[in-house]
């Protein structure tokens, strides 16, 4: 699997919006959640919550009993969700040259998705004129 592959798979729909949660960041830029969020709330500022939500209990359990497989250990706190301007962001918060090429790659993602759902969206439209030239016959 690519990395642009294993980054889609980390991008969830929570709220309307496409967001990567705190975990997989971590992972993706290799280190600890801990860290990740201690330089988030030292940052708050740069995070408004269209850029990054905690996620409320009931989302986290319908999430962890759909998606996300348990963690060893499981997790204490909520995580944070971070849009797509939200993880751009993290890049000047954690400044570091792994996190720079990460981010680089995850918007490169987040492009794609965006194309795919447009070309879903002019299909759909397509489709719909056609049945609609048909059921006029």
């Amino acid at each position: 699997m690519n990395t642009i592959e294993i980054i889609n798979d980390k991008i969830y729909e929570i709220r309307n919006q496409k967001v990567m949660f705190d975990y997989d960041l971590a992972e993706l830029y290799e280190i600890q959640t801990k860290a990740l969020k201690q330089a988030v709330r030292r940052n708050l500022k740069r995070f408004p919550t269209d850029f990054m939500f905690e996620l409320t209990l009931e989302e986290f359990e319908i999430l962890r009993s759909q998606f996300v497989p348990p963690k060893r250990g499981g997790t204490r706190y909520l995580p944070f969700a971070f849009t797509e301007q939200g993880v751009a962001m993290l890049s000047s918060v954690l400044n570091n040259e792994k996190a720079i090429a990460v981010n680089i790659a995850i918007m490169r993602s987040f492009v794609s998705l965006r194309k795919f759902a447009l070309t879903y969206e002019e299909l759909t439209k397509r489709l719909t004129e056609i049945e609609n030239q048909y059921t006029r016959l």
